[in-house]
């Protein structure tokens, strides 16, 4: 089969190769997967450039979440079926056969498409932890989303409208505004802007925070987070780390919440079950349904991750491996 291989560390497009390797058998607990699409998203960037909380030994195959067919079953594996329409996440699936843990296949929503239904799990599951599970959000709430135009901006603002939230999105440009609007967002600020300020003015401050950006958005944050609110971290897609005044969110009486959702699949699958089987009744009503700007061939793969890394993407991009 063909995968794509990431030889050293650096940037994705001088790093990743397309290569030809024995195709993988799945062990037990496992499941083969015949890989359809698969979403590209930021931890790509840094697994490229050796920057992601996991460093896989070189070299390796990038790609973190997929849409494919089940090829085969490993021992021990039950309630899937060959044949079967599923969707995934394993580090490891640009490639089209991709073996991934059971416990992190699930069927995939009949009413989206292949492309669709590849970038569901990271972005919705991010999404949907931080704003349900860390921040426990309720309605009327008013929610600040960064970097509102992304994969796991779009879904935040969705999925925050969809809770009853009002949504302030923070995006870098006026077309990516019309993205973010798209998504859920009733009020769009220019991050060149003064939207802390906004904010504030508003609002009267932001009750959650969702960050996957962190640096000057983080910062701008804790300037316009209201009372009792809580930042969720996700990210540090801006390249900078951020410190956490705890000076700061004392006198404020605000919160700072960390999510690896990653986590949640490891320690509490059954969580990520149920947000699954919400997406996947949200995706019939039409209130779920992935941003995905563009579907580029395998063969355009390391491109497309060094698109992403570049900032200059909306939305989704999806690389189809078979039809």
């Amino acid at each position: 089969m063909r995968a794509w291989h990431v030889t050293a560390h650096g940037e994705p497009e001088r790093v990743m190769a397309l290569r030809e390797v024995e195709a993988p058998r799945p062990g037990p607990g496992e499941v083969l997967v015949r890989v359809r699409a698969v979403a590209v998203n930021f931890p790509d960037v840094l697994l490229a450039r050796g920057r992601y909380q996991e460093r896989p030994e070189l070299p390796f195959t990038p790609g973190i979440e997929l849409c494919g067919e089940v090829a085969a079953l490993g021992e021990g594996v039950t309630g899937l079926a060959e044949g079967q329409r599923v969707v995934g996440s394993k580090i490891g699936v640009m490639a089209e056969y991709a073996t991934v843990p059971a416990r992190a296949v699930r069927p995939a929503p009949a009413s989206l498409d292949d492309a669709a239904a590849a970038a569901l799990t990271i972005a919705y599951q991010t999404a949907w932890f931080g704003l349900h599970r860390r921040a426990a959000i309720r309605r009327g709430e008013t929610l600040l989303v960064h970097a509102a135009a992304g994969g796991v901006g779009t879904a935040a603002c969705a999925l925050g409208a969809a809770a009853g939230a009002e949504v302030v999105g923070v995006v870098g440009d006026e077309a990516k505004a019309e993205v973010a609007r798209a998504a859920g967002a009733g009020k769009v600020l220019l991050r060149e802007d003064d939207w802390a300020a906004a904010v504030k003015r508003d609002h009267g401050g932001a009750d959650v925070v969702f960050d996957p950006v962190g640096g000057a958005a983080f910062e701008g944050s804790t300037r316009c987070v209201a009372f009792e609110g809580r930042i969720v971290v996700v990210g540090f897609a801006s390249g900078e780390m951020p410190t956490v005044p705890a000076g700061h969110a004392l006198v404020k009486n605000y919160s700072v919440l960390g999510l690896h959702w990653a986590l949640y699949q490891q320690r509490r699958p059954e969580l990520v079950d149920r947000a699954h089987e919400e997406f996947t009744h949200l995706a019939e009503e039409g209130v779920v349904r992935p941003a995905v700007s563009e579907v580029v061939p395998f063969e355009a793969a390391a491109s497309a991750v060094q698109r992403l890394a570049g900032g200059t993407t909306t939305g989704r991009l999806v690389v189809r491996v078979a039809s």
